[in-house]
């Protein structure tokens, strides 16, 4: 049995360190102050696809994530650790993207792919924290979803007849066969863990508590690095350009509003009810310390201190 599995990944900024220039004045996230990185709870949900891959011969991960060209190290990464290919969706259009315009472009992106068994993507990102995105995909796409996996236990096979769809077989997007795949997955909850087994095709969020990323590999490191998108080739010689036409897996594919055939107005800030009102800046610089007791009068005034100082 082989397995089709998308992932989806975000390179955000750097928040684990964040520092005093972090924050412009008008309130807005300062990116030239933080370096981009590939979305922790991403990598974990990477390592669940590889871990598949490993078990399950002639299965394929394909990386999608959205986002400027300089995005497309977030496929790079993936190439150097056992991915087989990615889609970059990147568009001025895609700007300002909020968790619902951003799950509608990533939707779209994956009904062009069309053929797919599963969605896998991390918790949340770590520049918004709204874990809303993948939940939105599935409902978008009308997928079940299972939220909060640390591991995925196993993939295996029943017969329709066998199988508790929740529907009839025509209602089953395209990609589902004869003989109904299952996911058992074990979920992490704040009190205790749950074993649940569904049908694919399904969208699952990974917890930061799953295993971590296996470490990039130095052979695909040395294959892949020169892999590049369409606008990253813009600029290229002759002689670069004829390394791509000898070795096509350097081509990542790229994508724009159109060639998913979304709607313009559905993407970006146009398609983004969310707004931000205000955005303040705390940064924590350890001081001097203090003492307290379980007295009224001492914890009156560590809840004053802390108020004041913008804490609680």
């Amino acid at each position: 049995m082989s397995l089709k599995i998308i992932v989806l990944a975000k390179q955000v900024p750097d928040t684990r360190n964040v520092g005093k220039d972090a924050m412009k004045e008008d309130g807005t996230v300062n990116r030239a102050a933080l370096p981009a990185i590939f979305n922790p709870e991403d990598m974990n949900a990477l390592e669940q696809a590889l871990r598949l891959k490993d078990l399950y011969p002639g299965t394929t991960v394909t990386l999608l994530t959205m986002g400027p060209i300089r995005a497309a190290e977030i496929i790079r990464e993936g190439l150097y650790r056992g991915s087989d290919g990615g889609y970059l969706l990147t568009d001025r259009s895609f700007a300002g993207a909020d968790t619902l315009a951003t799950s509608y472009a990533i939707a779209m992106a994956i009904r062009k792919i069309k053929d797919y068994d599963l969605i896998l993507c991390g918790r949340q990102a770590i520049d918004g924290d709204t874990a809303q995105v993948g939940p939105q995909v599935a409902e978008k796409l009308g997928l079940a979803q299972i939220t909060y996996a640390e591991e995925i236990i196993n993939i295996g096979s029943a017969k329709d007849s066998d199988s508790p769809s929740g529907g009839n077989a025509s209602d089953r997007p395209s990609n589902s066969s004869s003989s109904t795949k299952r996911i058992t997955v074990k979920r992490r909850l704040e009190r205790g863990i749950e074993i649940v087994e569904t049908n694919l095709p399904i969208v699952i969020t990974v917890n930061g508590s799953a295993p971590a990323c296996r470490p990039r590999n130095a052979i695909l490191v040395m294959k892949y690095k020169h892999a590049r998108t369409a606008s990253e080739k813009k600029d290229m010689d002759a002689r670069t350009a004829e390394l791509f036409a000898l070795r096509p897996y350097l081509n990542l594919n790229e994508w724009s509003v159109a060639d998913v055939n979304a709607d313009v107005k559905q993407c970006g800030l146009s398609g983004s009810p969310t707004k931000v009102k205000k955005i303040q800046n705390v940064v924590f610089q350890t001081k001097e310390s203090k003492m307290f007791t379980s007295g009224d009068d001492d914890i009156n005034l560590l809840m004053k201190e802390l108020i004041d100082n913008n804490q609680l």
